[in-house]
């Protein structure tokens, strides 16, 4: 059983906001995937058959025993299958995937400005007597011996 001490170190690490924002990315990323996915299959992938004279990219297969099969199905039923057409598809959804991410990683780099370094309190002053640099907290210049306002 865990200690009490295990579980305030889990519950630490688990509230950090690293964790919950990758636990948030991670959900959406999946989310995205989905919509990806469907925007390649639904959209680009029946566009690319109509240019290719109607191929269905999802069943494009390679027979290992080198008969010819009705559909990838069969095929698979009946021997080892090479099915490149599926492959081809995940790829593509993988370089929209890539294309999307670099753009929208592109586009917060140019919204997130660099934070302006905050002005330090200045630590020394110049003496009006001797010109000497002092620290700020002087009531008399150590060079001059000058007897320094405020």
């Amino acid at each position: 059983m865990a200690s009490k001490e295990t579980i305030q170190e889990f519950k630490e690490f688990a509230i950090k906001g690293n964790v919950v924002d990758m636990a948030v990315g991670v959900i959406i990323g999946g989310a995205f995937g989905k919509i990806v996915t469907s925007f390649v299959n639904d959209l680009i992938m029946p566009i690319i058959g109509k240019l290719t004279g109607g191929a269905d990219f999802s069943q494009l297969y390679l027979p290992l025993d080198g008969n010819h099969y009705a559909s990838l199905a069969d095929a698979q039923a009946a021997t080892a299958t090479i099915a490149y057409g599926s492959f081809l598809t995940q790829v593509l959804d993988f370089l929209i995937v890539a294309i999307v991410i670099f753009a929208a990683l592109k586009v917060l780099v140019k919204l997130k400005r660099p934070a302006a370094p905050a002005e330090e309190a200045p630590t020394t002053k110049v003496c009006p007597f001797c010109k000497s640099e002092i620290a700020i907290e002087a009531t008399r210049c150590p060079h001059c011996t000058s007897q320094l306002e405020g």
